[in-house]
């Protein structure tokens, strides 16, 4: 008994790595979902953090798909779980973007496409993106463990 709780101690004290290579196809999204429900819930998420994380993983995943057509076909998620936080980091390899042309919706021009950054950002404590020209882009989403 004594080696196992050492062993949980161990284990919190270190960051815990997944990391998802899927096929950029919309029938692998309910696979990511499923997954990032199955991490958050095992990390010790109450369900609306659950849905909050699986809707802003979901929207990053579109974009990916939508945006970040690789040549490979696939794009990366990455769950790092720390004593504190989850980060969860979703990269493409396509031909990335100019992120200081993504900018805050405005209510009289809200369309179809266009919400997902700030959908996630509006879901997640801390969201970072970072694009470089041809190399494809990466969003960065951290959620608190706990935290409100």
């Amino acid at each position: 008994m004594q080696k196992l709780e050492k062993q949980e101690t161990i284990n919190k004290k270190r960051k815990q790595q997944i990391i998802l290579s899927v096929p950029s196809k919309p029938e692998y999204l309910s696979v990511v979902r499923l997954t990032t429900s199955g991490i958050a819930n095992r990390v010790g998420f109450d369900l609306e953090e659950i849905e909050d994380i699986k809707l802003a993983v979901a929207e990053a995943c579109t974009n990916a798909m939508t945006h970040g057509k690789a040549e490979n076909g696939n794009y990366d998620i990455e769950f790092t779980i720390e004593k504190e936080s989850m980060i969860i980091e979703v990269k493409d390899s396509g031909k990335g973007c100019m992120i200081e042309n993504i900018r805050k919706p405005q209510e009289r021009e809200l369309v179809e496409g266009g919400l997902g950054v700030f959908i996630i950002k509006s879901l997640m404590d801390k969201v970072e993106i970072s694009s470089k020209l041809g190399k494809g882009t990466t969003i960065k989403m951290m959620k608190k463990i706990g935290g409100e």
